[in-house]
């Protein structure tokens, strides 16, 4: 299993419910990681009408086929308005 780093992002004014709801579909791909919530954030330029994001970290260990997974199940997220998986060599 390599590391893996999961930042994402959704709108601030979504309800906690479709936040669970993302959580739960994020860990039913991975088995367990370090989450880190770094709350609303302003964004660097307007992203689909939004100024600012409520922030997700994720780190974690999975196979490459479940990041795979991973990055398709946040790609048809509604919820999620953009997210970035990077591999960490550093930590494996």
């Amino acid at each position: 299993m390599k590391a893996y780093e999961l930042l994402f992002f959704v709108a601030p004014s979504i309800d906690e419910e479709t936040r669970a709801a993302v959580m739960k579909r994020i860990d039913t791909t991975i088995a367990e990681g370090n989450v880190d919530n770094w709350g609303k954030r302003k964004l660097a330029y307007e992203i689909n009408g939004l100024t600012d994001g409520d922030y997700t970290l994720i780190d974690f260990h999975a196979d490459p086929a479940d990041v795979a997974e991973l990055d398709r199940v946040l790609r048809i997220t509604d919820a999620v308005e953009r997210h970035m998986i990077v591999k960490r060599t550093d930590r494996d």
